[in-house]
């Protein structure tokens, strides 16, 4: 089984983009961090610090994997 390469395209834009989404999520974030009450700015940052990780986790073992074709 070889290495797809429709998948690797995928990944490398992936990468690039993400940095821009969590600047742009993250400058969101602080933009309408101070309007909402105490429970909803607290789902927030923890839904944005658990989807940065996981995304970056993500990205990080398909490109691995995908390189290694396991």
């Amino acid at each position: 089984v070889l290495a797809s390469l429709p998948l690797q395209v995928m990944l490398y834009f992936n990468v690039y983009y993400f940095p821009v989404w969590c600047l742009a999520e993250g400058m969101m974030l602080q933009l309408k961090y101070h309007l909402l009450p105490w429970h909803y700015q607290f789902l927030l940052v923890t839904a944005y610090l658990i989807l940065s990780l996981a995304e970056g986790s993500r990205l990080y073992l398909c490109y691995l994997g995908n390189l290694q074709e396991k």
